[in-house]
C-alpha cells in the first residue's frame, strides 16, 4: 500500500487540529474555573500543614498533656531545697 503525501500531510493537520483543540478547551476550563481551583489548592495547603490539629488554630494546638506520669517523682515543697537543715 503507497502513502501519497497529501495524505500523510491531512494526518498530521488532522493530529494538531485535535491537539490544539484539546488545549484551547483546558485551558478555557482553567481560566474559567480559576478560582474554584485556587481556593481547592489553599484548602489542601492549609489541611496538610494543620495535619492533626483538626483544622483550627485556637486552643491547645494539638499539644500532648504535659503532665507528669503517675510514677515520676513528686516536686520538693518550696523551701526543701536538698534536705540541708537551716
Amino acid at each position: 500500500m503507497k502513502f501519497k503525501f497529501n495524505d500523510i500531510a491531512n494526518a498530521i493537520s488532522v493530529a494538531s487540529g485535535v491537539t490544539l483543540a484539546g488545549i484551547i478547551g483546558v485551558g478555557t476550563y482553567i481560566f474559567v474555573n480559576k478560582d474554584a481551583i485556587i481556593d481547592d489548592i489553599k484548602d489542601a495547603a492549609i489541611e496538610s500543614v494543620t495535619g492533626g490539629m483538626g483544622g483550627s488554630l485556637g486552643g491547645s494546638l494539638g499539644a500532648p498533656d504535659l503532665a507528669p506520669p503517675d510514677n515520676s517523682a513528686a516536686v520538693p515543697p518550696v523551701g526543701g531545697g536538698f534536705g540541708i537543715p537551716n
